[in-house]
C-alpha cells in the first residue's frame, strides 16, 4: 500500500506563488511515478506535472509549463509542486497521485493511489 498526504494549499493573489508538498510512504514499486492533478469545480481532473523517483524525468501540462516546477526529495520521500506566477484559473483542489508505472503518463486512471487533496485559490 501507499499513502500519500498533500499540505501547503492556500490562498493566494493572482501573480503570487504557492509550494505543494506530498509525503508518500509504503511500497516503493507501486509508486515509481508521481503526478500532481487538480480539479476545479464542475470540471473533470486535469493533469498537472509528474516526476518518476529514480531518474527524475519531468513532464507537465502546457497550462503550466514556464509557471510550475516538479521536483522530489529523495531522503523525505517527498515530492514538490512549486507554483509562480498563480492565475484565478489555477484554481482548483491538487492532489498528488502515485504510479507503479516507470514513466509519467497524464491518464488519471494509471495512478493507483491518491492523497485527501489540498485546496488553492487564487484571487484576481
Amino acid at each position: 500500500q501507499v499513502q500519500l498526504v498533500e499540505s501547503g494549499g492556500g490562498l493566494v493573489q493572482a501573480g503570487g506563488s504557492l509550494r505543494l508538498s506530498c509525503a508518500a510512504s509504503g511500497r516503493t514499486t507501486s509508486r515509481s511515478t508521481m503526478a500532481w492533478f487538480r480539479q476545479a469545480p464542475g470540471k473533470e481532473h486535469e493533469f498537472v506535472a509528474g516526476i518518476t523517483w529514480t531518474l527524475g524525468g519531468t513532464y507537465y501540462a502546457d497550462s503550466v509549463k514556464g509557471r510550475f516546477t516538479v521536483s522530489k526529495d529523495n531522503y523525505k520521500n517527498t515530492v514538490y509542486l512549486q507554483m509562480n506566477s498563480l492565475e484565478p484559473e489555477d484554481t482548483a483542489v491538487y492532489y498528488c497521485a502515485a504510479s507503479a508505472r516507470v514513466a509519467v503518463t497524464p491518464l488519471n486512471t494509471a495512478y493507483g493511489y491518491w492523497g485527501q487533496g489540498t485546496q488553492v485559490t487564487v484571487s484576481s
